[in-house]
């Protein structure tokens, strides 16, 4: 969420940053909407003001003897305009944070303007796509036939989009997993997280998934509670309503879970293979900083993803993402894509972003610096990394002439030495 108080002193930042992020909203309607606010706010004050003149008139009258019964009635009058008024303005005050928690965070400076991906710009590409000499296969052709995928069976017990792993695809889901975790706790700073996989509205609301995004998301029948999309939810608002110490930042999460995505408007994207599915596994990194590292601190954990792919020896590449293509809740975002040899092209495999202040507003989180008031932290969140798109990208990679698939070596200690997947 959006600092109100700089919005009404520079609406023009805002009129600037929907149309830089070619959102329908326009300014025009919070203007209005603060215009009514303030309007009623106003007069409010206007009325306690006058009622306390008056109750302090027939204070004086009583004490002098006099009749106030006519300021009296007057008086009860005034009281109950005042709360009819007193309920407008909170309807008023209402509809300027409803119309608030619709807003997109503004994009930082140095966020490229454009329209949507085809205006991202790369910001680097690591390691070379490897030429094969044989026609390669996509991935979900090859886990099937090594007997690793199961689209058949997932179909009857849960519909389309989803799969189920067996043997050596089952392993190396969890392998992958520990091996993410053991990287972020082992050779980074982040703390190992076991968040709950489901959590209520005010959760979602604090990093931004409602209102917006609610046909995204799964929900449980009759009841305010949700299925994560992602564990940035339950890792960002650990501390929602909180109060950290500057000397405590940054903090650092990482969390494995499940995640849960309708895929609304996804219809015919990515039906082959496991890249887009309704339940997949995905390493979740959070970081709350201050302001004045935020930055620095999303560069930090861009290189955090980007190592992962290094040490999995997978080609790929950074991309900054323009003002069109910018999550709701960031203001920048380096997607990090994974070379696919079938596709021909890179796909997205993390997404680090900065939110800024926006998702802190939302929750509540707050550090104190050394001296002076309290402040809202900065948050930021990236996969590190996906199972599904990472076993997709090593199969496709990893592929043989032969049907086998190699797997990177350093994967061996948690496959028990397992480095070659081959046709039975």
């Amino acid at each position: 969420m959006l600092d109100l108080k700089m919005l009404q002193k520079n609406p023009a930042l805002l009129e600037k940053a929907l149309k830089d992020r070619h959102s329908p909203l326009k300014v025009e309607e919070f203007l209005q909407l603060d215009a009514k606010r303030r309007e009623r706010v106003s007069k409010v004050e206007q009325l306690k003001s006058a009622l306390n003149s008056a109750s302090a008139e027939v204070a004086q009258a009583k004490r002098q003897g006099l009749d106030a019964s006519a300021r009296i009635a007057e008086l009860g009058e005034l009281s109950a305009t005042i709360k009819a008024l007193d309920a407008e303005t909170q309807q008023a005050t209402q509809a300027v944070y409803d119309w608030l928690l619709h807003v997109p965070n503004i994009p930082d400076a140095s966020v490229p303007i454009g329209l949507d991906e085809r205006d991202n710009p790369v910001v680097r590409v690591v390691g070379t796509p490897k030429t094969f000499s044989f026609p390669v296969r996509e991935h979900g052709e090859i886990g099937q036939s090594l007997g690793g995928f199961d689209f058949e069976r997932a179909a009857r017990l849960s519909g389309s989009r989803f799969v189920v792993l067996k043997d050596w695809a089952a392993r190396l889901d969890r392998a992958l997993i520990n091996f993410f975790l053991d990287q972020h706790t082992k050779e980074e700073d982040y703390q190992e997280i076991n968040p709950p996989a489901i959590v209520n509205s005010t959760t979602m609301t604090g990093t931004g998934q409602l209102p917006k995004f609610e046909e995204d998301l799964f929900r449980l029948r009759e009841s305010d509670l949700y299925l994560i999309p992602t564990a940035e939810v339950p890792l960002t608002n650990l501390h929602a309503g909180e109060t950290l110490e500057e000397a405590d930042l940054p903090r650092a999460y990482c969390a494995a879970t499940p995640c849960f995505r309708s895929e609304a408007g996804s219809a015919g994207k990515d039906t082959r293979g496991i890249i887009r599915m309704h339940q997949f596994n995905k390493v979740e990194m959070v970081r709350f900083a201050t302001p004045e590292t935020s930055f620095d601190e999303l560069e930090r954990m861009t290189g955090h993803a980007c190592h992962l792919l290094d040490l999995l020896g997978l080609p790929y590449r950074v991309i900054s993402l323009c003002t069109g293509d910018l999550g709701f809740g960031a203001c920048k975002t380096y997607d990090v894509e994974v070379w696919l040899p079938a596709q021909k092209t890179y796909r997205e495999i993390s997404s680090c972003s900065n939110c800024g202040d926006f998702q802190a507003r939302r929750a509540g989180i707050r550090y104190k610096p050394k001296s002076g008031k309290a402040r809202f932290c900065h948050t930021l969140n990236g996969s590190g990394l996906p199972t599904g798109r990472t076993i997709a990208a090593l199969l496709e990679n990893g592929q043989n002439e032969d049907g086998s698939v190699d797997l990177p070596p350093i994967l061996a200690p948690y496959m028990d030495g397992l480095c070659h997947i081959s046709p039975k």
